[in-house]
């Protein structure tokens, strides 16, 4: 089984949807069961066994830096945006000497879930295979997840392989915020912003975007309606 150690949290986001939640705060820093939602993310990494996680920086990124700042279990670096938004393509690139040439998380900052019967990171890490994989998403149903699921993102394979949901159609499953993947695929993007979006197509061409459907329910928090609608569902648990 492959280890995984590093990681990347997109953490520099505008958080428009979040608003007004967003005015005054970094959406990482916005509070969710009582603690900011990078927390739960920098937990969840060193559950996995990460031990250095990159934080990319760009709105109100002094309040996040400061958050940050001396952070260890995982121990937290910096990747500074402040003078461009890069997008979540764009910004590993940047990250790239930070992040090296081995597999990596990368961790949506508001991506949060309830366990299901084994961590889903770690059913990850045993699931990921190189000699197929590009990237291995953590993928939701949208039957079981809380918050806006649109249409869906994606179709799967029984072996796990991922289709782009076609136009005008329904998929059933969701990206969930957080995949291991091969960094060096980020080389192949263009200078500047650009989406990830741009790695997962080469790598749909190539037979080799995976997914591994969640045991967990997934809380999709993109607004801050979903993120009442979340915190209400936990109360009621």
């Amino acid at each position: 089984m492959t280890e995984i150690t590093k990681a990347i949290i997109m953490g520099a986001g505008l958080g428009t949807r979040m608003a007004p939640l967003t005015d005054t705060v970094p959406k990482p820093l916005i509070p969710f069961r009582g603690r900011p939602l990078i927390d739960h993310a920098l937990e969840r990494l060193h559950d996995a066994g990460v031990k250095e996680a990159v934080v990319n920086l760009h709105y109100k990124a002094d309040q996040l830096e400061a958050h940050l700042q001396g952070r260890q279990n995982p121990n937290v670096i910096f990747s500074d945006e402040r003078d461009l938004l890069l997008d979540t393509g764009g910004g590993v690139k940047k990250a790239r000497h930070l992040l090296g040439d081995d597999p990596i998380f990368t961790f949506n900052s508001d991506s949060v879930w309830i366990e299901g019967r084994r961590p889903t990171m770690r059913r990850m890490i045993e699931t990921w295979d190189p000699t197929r994989m590009d990237a291995l998403l953590m993928i939701a149903s949208a039957t079981n997840t809380i918050g806006e699921v649109r249409r869906g993102d994606f179709s799967m394979s029984a072996d796990g392989q991922l289709a782009r949901r076609q136009e005008q159609s329904v998929a059933p499953f969701m990206y969930a915020g957080v995949q291991i993947i091969d960094p060096t695929l980020f080389d192949e993007g263009p200078e500047g912003p650009f989406s990830t979006n741009f790695v997962w197509d080469r790598s749909i061409e190539r037979g080799r975007l995976f997914g591994l459907r969640m045991e967990a329910t997934w809380m999709h928090v993109g607004t801050s309606e979903d993120l009442a609608d979340a915190e209400r569902f936990l109360r009621d648990l």
